[in-house]
């Protein structure tokens, strides 16, 4: 299905070199709301700083993919030295092909990492990447990102049934 996707793992951090490499993974597509922070949050989860050394350290390329709009993407780009696309209309492509491009990589060496179906995975799964799902760092109460969260549980308890098949 579109909307399930390829892996999915507690938090971004949990994401290794090891495991990138296995999949022939050069760069990483990065959601920053409930990937990297929290919503609306300029400070990075704690150990977020750590692991993007760790995965430049390894060669892989980072690059930040928001809808957000750029006076929310870059100063929170720029404190972790990441170059950045803002405005990215996920789930369409555009901003996956520009953040790809920007990397020198092609679909089949990336990796899109977020915590929304509608938005991060679906991107992902349409652009023709592999797509890496984390769970929300915080739940949304309110608002158009709640309602989506109620949309995303029986396409999510489907996931984990096909998973526990596998």
């Amino acid at each position: 299905m579109f909307l399930f996707p390829t892996h999915s793992l507690g938090r971004v951090t949990e994401i290794t070199p090891v495991f990138l490499n296995r999949l022939g993974i050069r760069g990483l597509i990065l959601d920053v709301d409930n990937t990297l922070t929290t919503h609306n949050n300029p400070v990075p989860l704690p150990g977020v700083p750590q692991w993007i050394a760790e995965m430049k350290d390894h060669g892989i390329g980072l690059m930040i993919l928001s809808n957000n709009h750029p006076e929310r993407v870059r100063p929170f780009a720029q404190m972790l030295d990441l170059p950045f696309v803002a405005d990215g209309k996920k789930p369409l492509s555009s901003g996956m092909r520009r953040a790809t491009q920007a990397m020198g990589l092609t679909k089949d060496q990336v990796a899109i990492v977020g915590d929304q179906l509608f938005t991060d995975i679906w991107a992902g799964n349409h652009y023709g990447c592999v797509s890496i799902l984390v769970e929300p760092i915080e739940p949304e109460q309110t608002g158009f990102l709640a309602v989506k969260r109620r949309w995303e549980r029986p396409i999510l308890k489907a996931y984990h049934r096909r998973r526990g098949r596998e």
